[in-house]
């Protein structure tokens, strides 16, 4: 029994979360739990639980006294939230493009594969996989860092991206062959053990992404 809620609280929370960064759950609006109860099938419990949990991962705000909102979002938030990602993954892109062995190089090979096939789909002008797009741009970028030997950098890494993700979502942002270019050429460093090299591509493609989102804000 206490295995079934503890996956019927982190469903809720999830479906939440995946809510609140592609935009169905807009920055601000009150999240009342009657309503949420319809929508996730949950019980009142269930979604404090869900909600408290955002809350401290930063999606949602709680002030006192007045129940839930989404958070809202901010110019000054993104660039934190990307400066945050710089100093995370990039050292652990370092990391582990010098101790990743030949499954992590396996499993970043296979992520690029996915991702670019994707990406080539939509510089062809079909922008009807979106969501699968980021998931597999996710799915890249944690193949890059996996290898770094932290739990806890890959456990904020996790949150940070999801957090950056509801930026790109929300103002619909979407670089084209340059981001294609970047993510090349970030895999072609690590494949080739240069972590410099690496981590110098990594922060420029989170930066241009940064620069790119900022101008849609």
């Amino acid at each position: 029994m206490v295995k079934k809620i503890a996956t019927v609280g982190s469903s809720t929370y999830q479906k939440i979360k995946r809510d609140i960064i592609y935009g169905v759950l807009t920055p601000g609006s009150k999240l009342k739990l009657k309503t949420l109860k319809g929508r996730y099938s949950a019980s009142f419990s269930t979604l404090r639980e869900a909600l408290n949990r955002l809350s401290s991962d930063g999606f949602v705000e709680s002030p006192e006294q007045r129940g839930f909102f989404v958070k809202q979002v901010s110019r000054e938030d993104l660039i934190e939230i990307a400066e945050l990602r710089v100093l995370l993954e990039c050292h652990a892109i370092e990391k582990s493009v010098i101790i990743g062995d030949n499954n992590w190089e396996g499993n970043l090979v296979a992520a690029h594969h996915k991702l670019h096939i994707v990406e080539m789909r939509m510089l062809a002008g079909d922008l009807s996989e979106r969501e699968l797009w980021k998931r597999y741009d996710w799915e890249f970028h944690l193949a890059l860092i996996e290898a770094c030997k932290s739990t806890n950098l890959l456990s904020l890494h996790s949150i940070l991206y999801d957090k950056y993700l509801r930026y790109q979502m929300l103002m619909l942002s979407y670089r084209g062959e340059s981001a294609v270019e970047e993510h090349r050429a970030i895999f072609k460093a690590a494949l080739e053990r240069d972590a410099a090299g690496a981590k110098r591509c990594l922060e420029d493609h989170i930066r241009n992404g940064l620069a790119d989102t900022l101008a849609a804000v």
